[in-house]
């Protein structure tokens, strides 16, 4: 009895031996299946295979060898499974090679969030290297965001604001338009967006030295009644050059070959988001803000007696602003130079640049009247006018739009019509709008509704239609009989009855 039970155990022991064995030798060790025996040794499937029962040592090699007459597809695909069998067998420096050789074929961040990558997490260069390509918020980005969003909606409002110098306003408007993009690619490059979105790198360069120009030529343009002119352009030139440069460099290129050169700048220890010729542009910028810097000074010291106070606290305030700038930028230059990548001076350029886009939208919001100056006007036909603020290219431009109201839009025919409603039609106060009618028609504001009034009379007077004087002089703006009559006769020496008996006449 005892043999045979041994027996029955011995046979229990060879039969599962044999499942086991025909088990492992289809599917493989931990449930993975061998290549089939048509497959060479050396071939992906068995570096594969390798991999998923972490065997990275032996799937190492095989990769390598693969990864040299591999397509697109399976080149990705290596270096994936290369990157964290290395990870695996904790060589960082290995793994973080292979991560930038596949980024730099299908950059997707996301992959470093692979829990394989884990054993490495804490080294130095892949912690950069996640922190540097993986999408992140910061209390300074979203900042940075809403100065920015705050800067395009001050630029829209200065550009429709026409009580405001055409010139004037198109260069301040400039000015805060290309601080509010700067502070936005600061965002972009702060919460690694720019990996996300490459058409956004160095997406600002292009303005880097029209700091200086465009607030020198609008202090220049509000400190005399004159325009500027085609002189005054050489100040962008330098503008110029540095844009076709950035075309054929960086502007240019696909999004692919903007984040391979971020890529390459961040695997040389530096800031993917700076430009390639950094040292160089740092430079150049600080010397232009400083040159120009020191023109504002003059042009401010020169007009100093010219402003009103609100105005010259103003100015005074902007400049301020500009030169803290101007100092901070140039610390934050020689940082660069010294090689320092980190610190305070990283973070003030920008604040500084904050401040100057919310306090000219708060001035743009509260006392608009301060952005064209307060400089003499010289009429020596209207001295009373010595001290408007209303310029030479803002005046024809008002009369333009008056034009249009009283020969268009027929507004004389309104029998309420007075200067206040004029100027509020063209969205500027009742002191430029008198101006303007006194300047450029040599009449007061009644005469020269009268004359329009008059003139239309007229018109309707030689027409052969059914309308009495009386119909007449309500259709023109008039509310009675009395008031046409003597205007009608102060401008044709005619009464309105004459009139139509000399027409019928001749």
């Amino acid at each position: 009895m005892r043999q045979s039970t041994k027996y029955i155990v011995l046979l229990f022991l060879w039969f599962n031996l044999s499942v086991a064995y025909s088990t492992t030798s289809i599917v493989g060790y931990g449930g993975f299946p061998l290549p089939n025996s048509e497959t060479f040794k050396d071939s992906l499937d068995w570096a594969d295979y390798y991999y998923n029962i972490h065997r990275f040592k032996e799937a190492v090699p095989l990769y390598k060898k693969n990864l040299e007459y591999s397509d697109r597809e399976e080149k990705i695909h290596i270096l994936k499974k290369l990157a964290l069998s290395q990870a695996a067998l904790q060589e960082p420096e290995e793994s973080i090679n292979y991560i930038y050789d596949y980024f730099k074929i299908d950059f997707h961040p996301a992959f470093l969030l692979h829990e394989d990558f884990d054993l490495i997490r804490e080294n130095e260069k892949f912690a950069k290297l996640s922190g540097t390509v993986l999408p992140k918020i910061t209390a300074w980005s979203v900042f940075y965001f809403f100065v920015s969003l705050i800067g395009f909606y001050v630029t829209f409002v200065l550009l429709i604001n026409k009580k405001i110098d055409k010139q004037a306003r198109i260069l301040i408007a400039s000015f805060v338009f290309i601080h509010s993009l700067f502070i936005l690619n600061i965002c972009v490059n702060q919460t690694n967006y720019v990996f996300e979105f490459p058409h956004t790198y160095l997406m600002s360069t292009w303005s880097s030295f029209l700091y200086g120009p465009l607030l020198f030529l609008y202090f220049k343009r509000v400190s005399k009644p004159t325009e500027l002119d085609k002189k005054d352009l050489w100040h962008f030139f330098p503008t110029i050059v540095l844009t076709v440069y950035l075309i054929f460099t960086v502007y240019g290129f696909t999004g692919t070959e903007k984040v391979n050169q971020m890529l390459q700048r961040l695997e040389e220890g530096l800031n993917p988001g700076d430009s390639t010729k950094l040292l160089l542009l740092v430079s150049l910028k600080a010397i232009s803000l400083a040159v120009y810097a020191f023109f504002v000074h003059l042009i401010l010291k020169k007009h100093k007696s010219d402003l009103n106070k609100k105005t010259r606290i103003w100015q005074n305030n902007i400049y301020l602003i500009h030169v803290s700038y101007v100092v901070v930028y140039m610390i934050y230059g020689a940082y660069i130079i010294s090689g320092i990548n980190s610190g305070i001076f990283y973070q003030a350029p920008i604040v500084l640049m904050s401040a100057m886009v919310i306090y000219i939208g708060y001035a743009a919001n509260v006392q608009p009247d301060v952005f064209s100056g307060q400089y003499a006007y010289i009429n020596r036909l209207f001295p009373k006018y010595v001290k408007s603020g209303l310029t030479e290219s803002l005046s024809h431009e008002l009369k333009q739009n008056l034009n249009d109201l009283f020969l268009k839009e027929k507004l004389y025919r309104k029998n309420d019509i007075n200067l206040d409603m004029v100027a509020e039609k063209l969205d500027t106060t009742r002191h430029n709008a008198s101006q303007l009618i006194n300047e450029h028609f040599k009449m007061s504001f009644r005469e020269f509704v009268n004359s329009h009034r008059i003139q239309e009379a007229k018109e309707l007077l030689e027409k052969e239609n059914e309308l009495n004087i009386i119909d007449i002089a309500y259709e023109v703006g008039y509310n009675n009989k009395v008031s046409f009559n003597k205007a009608f006769k102060k401008d044709t020496q005619l009464t309105p009855s004459q009139y139509l008996n000399h027409l019928k006449q001749g």
